[in-house]
């Protein structure tokens, strides 16, 4: 294999090499030092520089130059921006329905159609939302309708939105949107999840909520609890309930004597008949 020799004419031409990248960069100040050269082909060199400019870290300018035969004269073939082996790169470039996020969707814009969307199903196939109405009844000509693995997504993603039961409004309400009146129920499977909220003065007003959310525009703000229609408990008969004295209705106030003909407590009636006659004969 013949060795590359060392062009002199194009190897001293640095600069050559040196205006031909500051005239390319934004600025002259963008072009730093000389950090060598390579020779390409016969005739052929190219000089590498060091980028200087604000966020090219690692990036080099490459000028090549070339020369006729016999000739004494270099001539500039291109000029480059490249990166070096630790230069800075942005990331690598993904095609536009990949990288497409929920919420990107702008007016104008149209999504690729994906004709084996896994969250989709032939609309004639027989779902297992068992309240969902057949198609023929709502005459609907779709080809395609939501199948179990999207709706278990979007109910999966609706409940732990920010319309779901952790969201913080939704920690700060005492009643959730199951008791609202303002709330619209869903039908099918997804129905026993969520509703619309159907309020002006919500924040979720005209979006799916879950029925566990809540927030301060309830309908039955501030309305006090009615009482409970389950039954009051039965005490078994080996509990005793025992009341404070506060809580006994017929207590009577500290100071005040029992009425006369009434038992003293702890005595038997003929034990408080005998204190009554010691007392009649005392002088």
């Amino acid at each position: 294999m013949a060795t590359r020799t060392v062009d002199a004419v194009l190897t001293g031409a640095v600069e050559l090499a040196r205006a031909a990248a500051e005239e390319a960069a934004a600025r002259p100040t963008d072009v730093g030092e000389h950090l060598g050269t390579v020779v390409e082909e016969e005739r052929v060199v190219s000089h590498r520089f060091a980028a200087t400019a604000p966020g090219y870290r690692g990036w080099h300018w490459t000028v090549t130059l070339a020369r006729v035969p016999r000739g004494r004269a270099a001539t500039v073939s291109e000029v480059e921006l490249l990166p070096g082996d630790d230069a800075l790169l942005a990331a690598p470039w993904v095609p536009w329905a990949e990288r497409l996020r929920p919420g990107d969707l702008g007016a104008g814009d149209v999504l690729p159609f994906l004709p084996d969307d896994p969250r989709l199903q032939p609309g004639y196939t027989p779902s297992d939302d068992d309240d969902a109405p057949p198609i023929e009844e709502l005459a609907l000509a779709r080809a395609r309708v939501l199948g179990p693995q999207g709706r278990d997504e979007a109910a999966q993603r609706w409940h732990a939105g920010p319309h779901g039961p952790t969201s913080a409004i939704a920690l700060a309400s005492t009643s959730p949107c199951a008791s609202c009146g303002f709330l619209v129920p869903l039908s099918g499977s997804l129905g026993l999840v969520f509703g619309v909220c159907a309020n002006a003065w919500s924040p979720d007003d005209g979006k799916v909520v879950s029925l566990d959310h809540g927030c301060g525009a309830h309908s039955e703000t501030d309305v006090e609890a009615p009482p409970s229609l389950w039954p009051a408990p039965e005490v078994p008969a080996s509990l005793e309930l025992v009341t404070t004295e506060a809580e006994e209705p017929d207590a009577e106030p500290a100071g005040e004597t029992a009425p006369e003909g009434a038992a003293l407590e702890g005595t038997e009636p003929a034990d408080a008949e005998a204190a009554d006659a010691e007392g009649a004969d005392a002088p």
